[in-house]
């Protein structure tokens, strides 16, 4: 018997998980397919290195105003590689937030080594103003 949690071989599986853990709030669930030594890569934001820098910033989606998840539009993996098409939604209290993300993951041992999402800046942006909108229109 091993301490390890039971983790899926295949790496597409690995990341579907990922983020399927996002979508009900699981924060912890997605956390254990993290490497130690994972190194998180956003476009124009500083790269996070080691799960602990990660956790930080993912427990934040644990408070009840604010939520993560994302919608994969296509999937596709060379062994240990992973890519993704999706489409990511960032919520704060009533606002939420949709935008285009194409993400490169890594996995190694049923854990992901890298996370390296590219997006554009501007597609956040229109994604912010949408957001806003439909939720002061909602009231």
């Amino acid at each position: 018997m091993t301490d390890q949690p039971e983790l899926p071989e295949n790496a597409v599986t690995v990341v579907r998980e990922f983020f399927a853990a996002f979508a009900v709030d699981a924060v912890d669930e997605a956390l254990e397919l993290l490497d130690p030594a994972i190194v998180w890569k956003n476009t124009g934001l500083p790269t996070l290195r080691g799960k602990q820098r990660v956790a930080q910033v993912l427990r934040g989606l644990e408070r009840p105003a604010f939520g993560f998840w994302a919608e994969i539009h296509h999937i596709a993996a060379d062994g240990p590689i992973v890519l993704t098409d999706r489409t990511d939604y960032l919520r704060a209290g009533p606002v939420r937030i949709g935008f285009w993300v194409t993400g490169t993951f890594e996995v190694r041992e049923g854990r992901i080594v890298l996370w390296d999402d590219h997006f554009s800046m501007g597609n956040v942006a229109r994604g912010t103003v949408v957001g806003a909108a439909r939720a002061v229109l909602r009231r």
